[in-house]
């Protein structure tokens, strides 16, 4: 009789769910706020977008640090970030939901595309 054993740890499957399903909220909040959906949930997602996305791309960002500092600081900067370009919409007189997750949304994108594009390299600069 063979036993077949499985020595991985449980709780390690369950991340790529909950990432998943991260990435669904935020995306969904993003959507309903750029379609301008009238919902009860419109609210949660969209903060829920303007929290997690550019704490993912600051995070990404600082991959040197430890395990307790990347996340605070990444928290922290979302928040910054947030903070700048609702106060550079009101300045200009040009604030509206939809430009502000844009604006977010695209600000994110600016700082998570050189990231992984850095590691990117750093993945193929060795093997050639």
């Amino acid at each position: 009789m063979h036993t077949i054993t499985d020595d991985r740890p449980a709780g390690g499957d369950s991340l790529p769910v909950i990432v998943g399903a991260a990435v669904g909220i935020a995306g969904l909040g993003a959507a309903l706020a750029l379609a301008d959906v009238h919902s009860p949930l419109r609210a949660p997602f969209t903060l829920f977008f303007l929290l997690a996305a550019p704490a993912l791309a600051i995070g990404s960002a600082l991959r040197g640090l430890d395990a307790l500092t990347r996340p605070v600081l990444a928290v922290a900067g979302a928040l910054a970030l947030d903070l700048l370009v609702a106060e550079v919409m009101l300045a200009l007189r040009m604030w509206s939901a939809r430009g502000g997750v844009t604006a977010v949304g695209a600000v994110s994108l600016l700082i998570l595309v050189p990231a992984l594009l850095s590691r990117l390299a750093r993945r193929r600069a060795p093997g050639e």
